[in-house]
């Protein structure tokens, strides 16, 4: 081992991740967060949180990963700005991870909390517009379109269970389906519960061409893939996309066991397949991906990594695990 190995290194510098430093830095370890590049996952950019714990009058989402990363470096975490290419060994002799700036650090062991991004429709609109009203989680920000017209794009099951959420907040919610009804992806349950709902109206053959507005959504242009015909809804001032995620997993490939969707695979707590390398967030959980519940498994995760390295004869302060 390298003098300049660090006793754990934390891939992502989002709730998850930081909370994992959190959690090592206290414990008296060596602590590297390679935090990305850009760094702080979804929530830098997100406006306002209002449903993690400690925040009555809410938070932005920039602001949260901020205090998040200072109280990292208040009890010595380090940081780098950058992504991990590739890792390479074992908890026998060590892990060297490559970083796209042609870096090389070393570790004893490793917390892979690089979350999952969401798939977007791929209009310049679209990104222009997000946290503006352009939202890809109904549960985040579904409470801000009280009585108001919202969109949602998607067909599958998670687009099925966000249009029966935003329901409870918004006075109708549409289902812009790309495909004939006959087509949609969803199982038969949430389908029909989707269209049993008398807020939803589903349009399909559909897809969303502009979204509409400069500084908040103030409508769709669509078009019917099918006839051609363009329109306006210029009722629609929230647009969800639900169209998936991907895992931010592709540096991990032949490293550590993925599913066939791309996500780590964990045991019952956070370890992975390879010794020594334990998973946290978004990028071992494609079901709650929420802010707290991500803070809550990096906890976990970084107390894994305390006992793993406590149980080989690493120093670590006895109260913090």
């Amino acid at each position: 081992m390298q003098e300049s190995t660090y006793d754990l290194i934390i891939i992502g510098g989002g709730p998850s991740g930081l909370t994992a430093a959190i959690y090592s830095s206290r414990a008296m370890l060596k602590t590297l967060v390679v935090a990305g590049n850009p760094a702080g996952g979804q929530l830098v950019i997100t406006s306002d949180v209002e449903n993690f714990p400690g925040f009555p009058g809410g938070i932005m989402g920039p602001e949260l990963i901020e205090n998040m990363r200072k109280q990292a470096e208040r009890f010595g975490t380090s940081f780098k700005d950058a992504n991990v290419h590739s890792i390479q060994g074992t908890a026998e002799e060590g892990f060297e991870l490559n970083l796209d700036s042609g870096e090389k650090v070393n570790a004893k062991t490793i917390v892979i909390a690089t979350g999952a991004s969401a798939r977007w429709i791929g209009l310049e609109s679209e990104t222009r517009l997000r946290g503006k009203g352009v939202s890809a989680c109904a549960t985040c920000d579904g409470f801000f379109f009280k009585d108001k017209v919202v969109a949602v794009v998607g067909a599958g099951d998670a687009a099925m269970e966000e249009s029966t959420f935003l329901t409870k907040f918004a006075s109708k919610v549409y289902i812009l389906v790309r495909r004939s009804e006959d087509k949609v992806k969803a199982s038969k349950i949430m389908f029909q519960r989707a269209k049993d709902n008398p807020k939803i109206e589903f349009v399909f053959n559909t897809e969303v061409k502009e979204v509409l507005g400069e500084h908040s959504v103030e409508g769709l242009s669509v078009i019917n893939n099918v006839t051609g015909e363009e329109r306006k809804m210029e009722d629609v001032k929230g647009l969800f996309v639900a169209i998936g995620h991907e895992p931010n997993t592709s540096f991990l490939q032949g490293f550590i066991d993925l599913d066939a969707k791309g996500y780590i695979v964990v045991n019952s707590n956070t370890k992975t397949s390879k010794e020594g390398v334990f998973a946290a967030g978004d990028v071992a959980d494609h079901h709650y991906r929420q802010a707290i519940t991500a803070s809550g498994v990096g906890c976990m995760a970084a107390l894994d990594a305390v006992r793993f390295l406590a149980d080989r004869g690493v120093s670590v302060k006895s109260d913090a695990y």
